[in-house]
This record gives C-alpha cells, sequence and structure tokens, in this order.
C-alpha cells in the first residue's frame, strides 16, 4: 500500500544546506512508489522548486497567514507559497497551536485560504497528556476537527489531510519522552476521526479522507506504524532532517 510521507523540516538548515539536502532527496527517492512531500522553512520554497521539480517529491510549506495581502508585517499568505512552489501547507501543527496560541477559528479561516488558492492541506490535530489523563482526548479531537473544518464543503475535503499528533508523544516535549502510544491507541483515534467526518458529511468522505500519524516516527517505529492498514502516511519531524533517514522512509514499500 502507498502512503503519504511528509517531511517538516520546522526552522532548521539555511538554504546553501537546504539545496544540497533537496539534490540528495530527490535523487534518493525517484523510484518510491509513496507520496512524498517535503516542507521546508518559507526562505527554502523556490530553491526547493529549482532542485525538486520532475523528482518525485512535492513541495509543502510549514504555515500560512489567513489573509491574501495587507498589512501583516512578517506574515505569507498562501497564493505566496503557491507562487514560490508548494501544492501542500501544514495548518494547525501543535507547534503552532501552543506556541503561537494559534485557535481553531482562526486556523479555519487559514485553512479556507488554502483551500481557495488550490493548495492541499494537512491539518494536524491531537491532544495534550492533561487532556488524555482526564480521559477527554476523544471529545477534544473531535471538536478541534468540527471547528476547524466549520464551513469546508464535502468536494473540499479531497484537498484535506487529517494528521493525528499526539502532543504527549512528540519527543520534543520533555514531559513525552516515556510515553509511547501503541497500535491500539493510534488506530482508535483514526477510527474517531473517521467517524466523526461521517458525522460531518458522508460515508463517503469518511472513507476517502487520508489520515496520517505525526508523533515521533523515526527509524525505529516507522515500520510498525507505516505498516499499520489504519494510517495512510506519518508526518516526521526530527528524522526528516537527515536526508538519508527520511529517504529510507520515504522509499520503503508499505
Amino acid at each position: 500500500m502507498n502512503k503519504i510521507i511528509i517531511g517538516n523540516l520546522k526552522m532548521n538548515t539555511i538554504a546553501s544546506e537546504f539545496k544540497v539536502y533537496a539534490m540528495s532527496l530527490a535523487t534518493k527517492t525517484k523510484n518510491s512508489k509513496n507520496e512524498i512531500v517535503i516542507c521546508p522553512p518559507f526562505t527554502h520554497l523556490t530553491t526547493a522548486k529549482e532542485f525538486l521539480s520532475g523528482s518525485k517529491v512535492k513541495i509543502g510549506a510549514q504555515n500560512i497567514f489567513d489573509e491574501e495581502k495587507g498589512a501583516y508585517t512578517g506574515e505569507i499568505s498562501a497564493n505566496m507559497i503557491k507562487d514560490a512552489g508548494a501544492t501542500y501547507v501544514i495548518i494547525g501543527h501543535s507547534d503552532r497551536r501552543n506556541k503561537f496560541k494559534e485557535t481553531d477559528k482562526f486556523i479555519n479561516r487559514k485553512i479556507k485560504s488554502a483551500l481557495a488558492n488550490g493548495l492541499k492541506v494537512v491539518l494536524c490535530v491531537g491532544e495534550n497528556w492533561q487532556t488524555r489523563q482526564n480521559k477527554q482526548e476523544y471529545d477534544f479531537v473531535r471538536k478541534q476537527i468540527d471547528d476547524d473544518l466549520k464551513g469546508i464543503y464535502e468536494n473540499e475535503l479531497e484537498s484535506v489531510l487529517i494528521a493525528y499528533e499526539p502532543i504527549w508523544a512528540i519527543s520534543t516535549n520533555k514531559t513525552a519522552e516515556n510515553r509511547n502510544i501503541s497500535k491500539k491507541d493510534i488506530n482508535k483515534m483514526v477510527d474517531v476521526i473517521r467517524k466523526e467526518i461521517e458525522t460531518q458529511y458522508s460515508t463517503k468522505a469518511s472513507e476517502q479522507i487520508k489520515v496520517l500519524y505525526g508523533g515521533s516516527v523515526d527509524l525505529n517505529n516507522y515500520k510498525k506504524i507505516l505498516s499499520n492498514e489504519f494510517v495512510d502516511g506519518a508526518i516526521i519531524g526530527g528524522a526528516s532532517l537527515n536526508v538519508d533517514n527520511f529517504s529510507v522512509i520515504a522509499r520503503e514499500t508499505y
């Protein structure tokens, strides 16, 4: 089964470093049957377009603003990243929700802007440890989905992927070091996500939407996670910084 493998470089590398990375990634993944997306910093998008053009690798951005243009110093719009070469954009990542206090209402506006500009959206949802301890994780994720997709039409869901990233299982969260998520936990949340899409839209939409997993996926666990038929792919953070490691994951047959 082919998977969607998304690499999120976050705020790492300078343009010259990414040029080498992009050329290597294009070569190492040329025979992959998976859909591969790399999301570098904004400053590298044109470099990605230049050196990944014609390769198996698609280009994504890590974020956008919800407006098209205007007096928004330091922000980047959906049409800007599209013009720079991006076809995907990550929206609602836990980094943005937690560190920049992005609300579901704001995320909803960004999704609408992305879709209006013909971009594919990787919508990240997921709970923290306290929410899970309180046994509220399913209601929490359901509400995120409902609020984030409010006003989105069913036909637009063809351009939306949902990435479940349990914040408590992400290695950058110091409290998550010994919290491993099980296949049962992942499958249950994927099922909850699909049933919520079915409730809000239709059975067809529920069956067709791609649900990815993102929570410290690396060389030690990627086979176990991606061989799971419930999971359509993965969004990979730290492990994507090493082009050799990311390429291994991206070209694997699952």
